[in-house]
């Protein structure tokens, strides 16, 4: 193997090991997140609690797209108040202005930050890709109850007003991204190991 192979072969290395060190950044920052409720990120629930308190909490809804996203994005409704504990069903509306079909992910967080433990999600459309013709209009629903725990939570307890919040992205394509790295890593290998009068020439 002369020193212009090794040389790629090292880059290709370092390519592909950044790669798997960003794939997996993304899932252990998740389940981190879901963990702790670090950063107003919310948890998932199979059901909701036996206990519904007699205290109230305002659930407030906003909406986001990332640049470039191409879609209309809103709650369809601004806020409810619900019994802590009680389960509630909010819907957000999403429209595909652009002339292609788009396939978009939901991040999704609340505030404050204290809340996110206790904010449990049962059912959500973040849970899934959702993909959009050119033009197409859906509704998406988020079923959700505030834990009954947060009362008892010296930093949260105080808490009866919370913002959920989503921002819509266009779903990451890694595959052709890798595609694209490795093909550029191929053409430099291809740059290094031409004789060299044909690079001049």
């Amino acid at each position: 193997m002369n020193s212009n192979t090794r040389v790629v072969v090292r880059l290709l290395a370092v390519v592909l090991t950044m790669g798997a060190l960003a794939w997996a950044a993304v899932p252990f920052y998740s389940w981190f997140c879901r963990v702790t409720g670090f950063g107003g990120t919310t948890n998932i629930a199979a059901a909701a609690p036996g206990d519904v308190l007699d205290e109230t909490v305002t659930i407030r809804f906003d909406s986001n797209v990332a640049p470039g996203m191409g879609w209309e994005f809103r709650p369809v409704q601004r806020e409810m108040t619900l019994r802590i504990g009680e389960t509630g069903l909010a819907f957000y509306e999403a429209v595909n202005i652009t002339g292609e079909t788009i396939t978009g992910t939901a991040s999704y967080n609340v505030s404050p930050d204290a809340a996110g433990y206790y904010f449990d999600k049962i059912d959500c459309f973040c849970f899934t890709e959702q993909t959009l013709k050119p033009g197409e209009r859906v509704e998406m629903p988020v079923t959700f109850f505030v834990d009954p725990e947060m009362v008892t939570d010296r930093d949260a307890k105080g808490i009866r007003d919370i913002t959920l919040s989503y921002t819509f992205f266009r779903k990451d394509e890694p595959a052709q991204r890798s595609a694209s790295a490795a093909a550029a890593v191929g053409a430099a290998a291809a740059t290094i190991d031409a004789p060299a009068d044909l690079a001049v020439n």
